[in-house]
């Protein structure tokens, strides 16, 4: 939303608005605004330089509500969705550091002050200013709050995030997100930042590869008519550790490498801290 100038011409900053589409907004689709006034009421509380700001809440003409924030230049998703349609290849690690530490700070700062967890990392929900100068976290709408510091997630609340970027432990092995034994901890979230490395890396949604597009749909179906669904080794697959594609040797790739294989173990227990995720990048150049 690009905003009128002061008196006396003074330039303001545009903003991003998040707004509930009107056919959502009657009593049927009431979740909707109730997970928009929940995000505005976290991101007002919320106030770091890796997380998106917040501007303010109001109603739009016809009613629903709006979220304005503050706008950034590029969606991280966006911009490896070019990055592959060009074929550039990965990211240059500095990039990758840069978004590697800016988000990491954010959720130590999350986990830790403000006892939340994200609940749906990925490169959507991640924002860059300028040439990679800044990343911002962004998107609190199924945010979880924690028991204590680096916790668990607190009782009766319900982990949504997005599948394919989701830790074993949220996903039963169907892939659903039904697994009422699972304890959820911060550490869900760095599995995600692991995840989000990867597709720095890759340039791809993970396990994607796996998914099989209409037209090979259709062809199995005529070869193998009653054969197991296609997209079982991608439902399998959820929850685990893809594979690295292949990287040059140079520039260099091992610390991203390193962030990831740490950031993606199948135990909670056994991956960082975000605090410990930011002395791995530090140890580099």
């Amino acid at each position: 939303m690009e905003r009128a100038p002061i008196s006396g011409g003074g330039y303001r900053s545009p903003w991003a608005v998040k707004k509930v589409a009107k056919r959502f907004a009657n009593q049927e689709h009431q979740d909707f605004s109730k997970r928009l006034l929940e995000e505005a009421d976290i991101l007002k509380k919320l106030e770091h330089p890796n997380i998106i700001g917040f501007r303010t809440l109001t109603k739009a003409v016809d009613g629903t509500w709006c979220l304005a924030m503050e706008k950034a230049e590029n969606c991280l998703m966006d911009l490896i969705e070019q990055r592959l349609d060009s074929r550039a290849g990965p990211f240059p690690p500095h990039q990758i550091k840069c978004v590697g530490i800016d988000i990491a700070r954010a959720l130590e700062y999350l986990h830790t002050e403000k006892l939340l967890m994200h609940g749906d990392m990925k490169s959507g929900n991640i924002l860059i200013f300028g040439d990679f100068k800044v990343a911002k976290l962004c998107d609190f709408g199924v945010a979880m709050a924690l028991k204590e510091a680096n916790g668990q997630a607190k009782p009766d609340q319900f982990y949504i995030g997005t599948q394919a970027w989701s830790a074993p432990e949220v996903i039963d092995m169907d892939g659903s997100f039904e697994n009422d034994e699972a304890v959820i901890t911060c550490k869900a979230d760095i599995f995600s930042y692991g995840l989000t490395i990867w597709e720095m890396l890759s340039l791809c949604v993970p396990h994607a590869d796996l998914l099989q597009d209409e037209e090979e749909d259709e062809e199995d179906d005529e070869k193998s008519y009653g054969s197991d669904c296609p997209d079982l080794a991608y439902q399998e697959a959820l929850g685990t550790r893809p594979p690295l594609p292949d990287l040059p040797e140079v520039p260099d790739y091992s610390t991203a490498i390193a962030v990831f294989i740490a950031t993606t173990e199948y135990d909670p227990e056994k991956r960082p801290l975000a605090s410990e995720v930011m002395n791995i990048w530090n140890l580099s150049n």
